[in-house]
């Protein structure tokens, strides 16, 4: 039977940085709805019932491996999220080359690097998904995140040289852009440090996981095959689309 809308087609997935934090939720969503998913992982560490393999996002050998591995053992992938990144906030007139330079090559590099070992194969099967996972940072600007702020930025900037180039080849390529989202980390900030956040976000609340990973569920299904080069913010109203 033909997949429609009650029965979409299972996809091979890969998630970058899937095995903690947003990456690890995504990737649960994407296995519970069908999917055949493999995780990138320095630690090993997987949801159950999803593939994990060993890369390194600044090191193309390293990727290479990490999907041909994906291709022997689930086939070739059809969806790409992009969501493995680091941090290393520091005030502008502090921060170092190392702590500027690191952060891009991880953030917005290992994006790029990601996206260019999987086109191939898309563009041979006409089809494929590509999200890049930004953040708010990227669109509404953080004080002590310009490095963080310029490597999510650049993703939008590839999303959309993605589209113009591939477009025509059934291949979309989107932002989702999460806000504060609620996890260990936000819930042992200060209680001042809470609210002051809270007050700035329209929704007066944090985004959980789940929220952000169905956004990206679904704009990597074939109900948003007409979507291409969009920024979908999942922050409570925040950068109000910025």
């Amino acid at each position: 039977m033909a997949p429609t809308s009650q029965t979409p087609a299972s996809r091979v997935v890969l998630v970058t940085g899937g095995n903690r934090g947003i990456g690890r939720t995504i990737a649960e969503e994407m296995a519970a709805a069908g999917h055949r998913v493999a995780v990138t992982s320095r630690s090993g560490e997987a949801p159950d019932g999803v593939l994990a393999v060993a890369a390194d996002v600044t090191d193309p050998a390293s990727l290479d491996a990490a999907f041909a591995a994906v291709e022997e053992q689930l086939g070739p992938v059809e969806v790409v999220v992009a969501n493995a990144g680091i941090t290393a906030d520091n005030l502008l007139m502090r921060m170092s080359d190392e702590e500027f330079s690191s952060v891009l090559d991880t953030n917005l590099g290992g994006a790029y690097r990601t996206v260019r070992r999987a086109i191939t194969n898309m563009i041979r099967a006409k089809y494929g998904r590509i999200v890049l996972i930004s953040s708010v940072s990227g669109l509404y600007g953080v004080a002590g995140q310009a490095n963080y702020s310029s490597s999510k930025a650049g993703l939008v900037g590839l999303a959309r040289s993605i589209t113009r180039e591939v477009g025509a080849r059934g291949i979309t390529a989107n932002v989702v852009a999460p806000g504060f989202i609620r996890t260990d980390m936000t819930d042992e900030l200060p209680e001042k440090q809470q609210k002051e956040y809270l007050q700035a976000i329209p929704a007066k609340r944090f985004a959980e996981a789940e929220e952000v990973a169905k956004v990206v569920r679904w704009v990597a299904s074939d109900e948003a095959a007409y979507i291409s080069g969009a920024v979908i913010p999942v922050d409570g109203g925040l950068g109000m689309g910025h």
